[in-house]
């Protein structure tokens, strides 16, 4: 059950056109002495009260702070910032009502102030009005599609009314914006619980013991909690997707192995058109994996740069601990002068030369896997039409640098396994379904019993190469273990 809704309220204090104010906390006294000094020369200067209001704020004198706000706004009534910050000082003491009230001036006067929606919804939410906050949450996001809290704390309510799959499309969106949100894995798995959904359950708390920063305690005893009361998983449980025929899925990983997985579909492309599949690619897969035993799927879509790179180092450090460690990426994906990226949703390549600082290259995602004990898999669904290619300018310097279809061939290190949706140099196709054919023939071959990983990919190729009239074609590079055997689900 949703016991415990966790709400992140982050008040912020934001300065005015005429800030000069020292932001260390217990160190206020020089900023209020020199804004009390602009008020004594000119008691009609609304930015000395407003900046020695702040002041007041960050020494934590909130009825003070409130005075000088209120001394802003009387001198200037416009003065959306002043509106702001009192009702932080309101919300601060515990009165709502009159937080709500600043915060709907501040909207009054400046209708994309996003924070002000946000901290209204904080505001309503502790009031109990769950729908009048869901709206402002709503306006936050669509004004900063970045602001995690907003997401999450949207989700909270959602599930305060009982409404779990709007909670867990917002706290998978808190997750994908930063993939570090602890509490937001922790919430997500109540409400899976709450669903009956225990395999994506403690998937999601299994992912917050397994963050190495910004982890709260109450993230990391509620995730142990929980994990150590829940339901031991089904010997058989029957998925079911769209275009997939129903299979059985028997028995999960070997007790002993510690199996994770980062699963990426990137689709929402911000500079060239986007992708149709792989945000649907990437959720059939993750589900596949947790019914297969994974002890933890980390499912993230739409990534940015900086999201993909903090995706790659969280995974590599919970892979130094696990026996197997699988990436599956679906997305843009591109070859330049030998060397392989992936493409965030927000690059920008107009030369060459720009590739390194706007992608990331795939050597990094095999880094991240390498740590694993047993199994290093990379499953790359990313050999797509270039859309960068046409328009990206070849610099004088680097002129000879070849931009090819699909990607390089790559040789891994022994114990790694990649596999691209495409062989090198040829692209993938996103097929006439939902899913693309690779996507479509990896989870209908994964849960297979007994199938070992490398003929299970044999199987994967010959599926794909007849959907597409052998157009498109499979292939794996790399090596792994001769002596041992590698089972998704295991013999019956």
């Amino acid at each position: 059950m949703l016991r415990k809704l966790f709400y992140c309220f982050a008040i912020l204090v934001l300065a005015g056109p005429a800030a000069a104010i020292d932001r260390v906390k217990g160190d206020a006294n020089p900023a209020i002495a020199a804004a009390s000094e602009a008020i004594r020369r000119d008691p009609k200067d609304a930015n000395a009260y407003y900046n020695r209001g702040n002041a007041y704020a960050a020494s934590g004198d909130t009825d003070r702070a409130i005075a000088d706000y209120t001394a802003t706004i009387r001198l200037d009534p416009a003065y959306a910032n002043a509106y702001y910050n009192r009702g932080n000082g309101y919300s601060n003491k515990g009165d709502m009502d009159r937080a709500i009230a600043d915060y709907t001036a501040t909207i009054r006067i400046d209708p994309a102030y996003a924070n002000a929606y946000y901290n209204r919804g904080n505001a309503y939410s502790n009031k109990g009005d769950r729908d009048r906050a869901i709206a402002d949450y709503t306006e936050a996001v669509r004004l900063q599609p970045s602001n995690a809290n907003a997401y999450f704390n949207r989700g909270n309510a959602y599930g305060t009314k009982g409404d779990t799959d709007h909670a867990i499309a917002d706290y998978t969106d808190a997750i994908r914006v930063d993939p570090t949100y602890a509490n937001a894995y922790v919430n997500r798995g109540l409400a899976y619980e709450k669903r009956g959904d225990f395999a994506k359950a403690r998937a999601d708390f299994n992912a917050t013991l397994g963050l190495t920063h910004g982890v709260t305690r109450w993230a990391q005893d509620k995730a142990r909690e929980r994990l150590a009361v829940l339901p031991s998983r089904p010997a058989t449980v029957l998925v079911e997707k769209p275009s997939i025929a129903p299979t059985v899925v028997a028995s999960e990983a070997p007790s002993s192995e510690r199996r994770i997985a980062l699963v990426i579909g990137n689709s929402a492309y911000e500079n060239v058109a986007a992708l149709p599949n792989p945000v649907r690619d990437a959720t059939l897969v993750a589900d596949v994996l947790r019914l297969t035993g994974f002890e933890a799927v980390t499912l993230l879509t739409n990534l940015r740069k900086d999201a993909l790179v903090n995706a790659l180092r969280e995974f590599a450090a919970r892979a130094e601990t696990a026996d197997w460690a699988v990436v599956y990426y679906a997305g843009h994906g591109m070859e330049v002068g030998g060397v392989n990226y992936l493409i965030p949703t927000d690059a920008k390549i107009a030369a060459d030369r720009e590739i390194g600082f706007e992608a990331v290259p795939v050597d990094q995602v095999l880094n991240a896997a390498e740590r694993a004990r047993k199994l290093r898999l990379v499953i790359l669904d990313a050999c797509r039409d270039n859309p960068f290619a046409s328009q990206m300018k070849r610099t004088m310097t680097v002129a000879s640098r070849s931009v090819s279809r699909g990607l390089a061939p790559v040789e891994p290190e022994a114990g790694t396994l990649v596999v691209y949706a495409a062989k090198d140099g040829e692209t993938a196709l996103d097929g006439d379904g939902i899913n693309s054919p690779f996507a479509t023939a990896f989870v209908k071959n994964l849960p297979t019993p007994g199938l070992e990983v490398r003929r299970l990919f044999d199987f994967v190729r010959d599926d794909v190469m007849e959907a597409t009239g052998r157009r498109q074609k499979p292939f794996s590079y790399g090596s792994i273990s001769g002596r041992q055997d590698f089972y998704f689900v295991a013999a019956r």
